[in-house]
């Protein structure tokens, strides 16, 4: 099993820290996956869904995504970037090789269809359509550009769901409810069994909280840069 490099322009905060013991622990032992699909599970459940068509698709790409992290987690090496980064990067690849397999498949399909209507028959290396309900994603990778922006993206996300993760339970949940989840106010309330003016002020507080770390952060990048 590969080991993990020395972190280069690690973030000092013990947030990172921790990210880090969870994923070198699961290196060691596969059986600890699980805490790392505990953690992130949210958070890419988000990204796939605000790219697929349904839950279906949704659920199908998360489950793979974190299929290919079990696989690739021995290779994994810390280069200063969030974990999650890592896995919003899987999910960017493989919804990028779905909107590409479903083209191939709209083109043999309309191929087909030509070579149909002009009496020929299809030939044995074009395949047939499949069923790909869910897999055009909104807003699919196109070019390089766009790719790489959806992958700055990515790794934006991850660092501030580390920090949304580093808040107090009740204050994440609304977070993620709120913002991951796009739920109402009087819907979040019902769930949670609180007021609407109780959760209003959950989220306030998660708010000022994630801008207090931001600006913390901020001012330490500064300040490693100076010395």
């Amino acid at each position: 099993m590969a080991e993990s490099e020395p972190a280069q322009k690690i973030r000092p905060n013990k947030i990172e820290a921790d990210e880090r013991l969870l994923i070198e622990a699961a290196q060691r032992d596969r059986a600890l996956f699980a805490d790392i699909y505990d953690k992130y599970f949210e958070m890419v459940y988000a990204y796939a869904g605000r790219r697929m068509r349904d839950r279906a698709g949704t659920e199908d790409l998360t489950s793979e995504v974190f299929h290919k992290a079990l696989a690739n987690l021995p290779r994994f090496k810390w280069t200063g970037a969030p974990f999650g980064s890592w896995l919003l990067r899987i999910a960017s690849n493989l919804i990028a090789d779905r909107t590409k397999r479903a083209a191939r498949e709209r083109t043999a399909s309309l191929d087909g269809e030509t070579d149909r209507g002009s009496g020929r028959r299809v030939g044995k290396g074009v395949d047939a359509p499949s069923q790909t309900v869910g897999l055009l994603p909104r807003g699919a990778s196109g070019p390089p550009q766009s790719q790489q922006g959806d992958l700055e993206d990515a790794e934006r996300r991850a660092h501030l769901f580390s920090l949304v993760n580093g808040l107090a339970e009740d204050q994440r949940r609304v977070v993620v409810l709120r913002f991951a989840e796009e739920k109402s106010i009087r819907e979040i309330a019902n769930e949670l069994g609180r007021s609407e003016g109780a959760v209003k002020q959950l989220q306030f507080r998660a708010l000022e909280n994630l801008r207090k770390k931001f600006t913390t952060e901020d001012t330490e990048k500064i300040r490693t840069e100076v010395r």
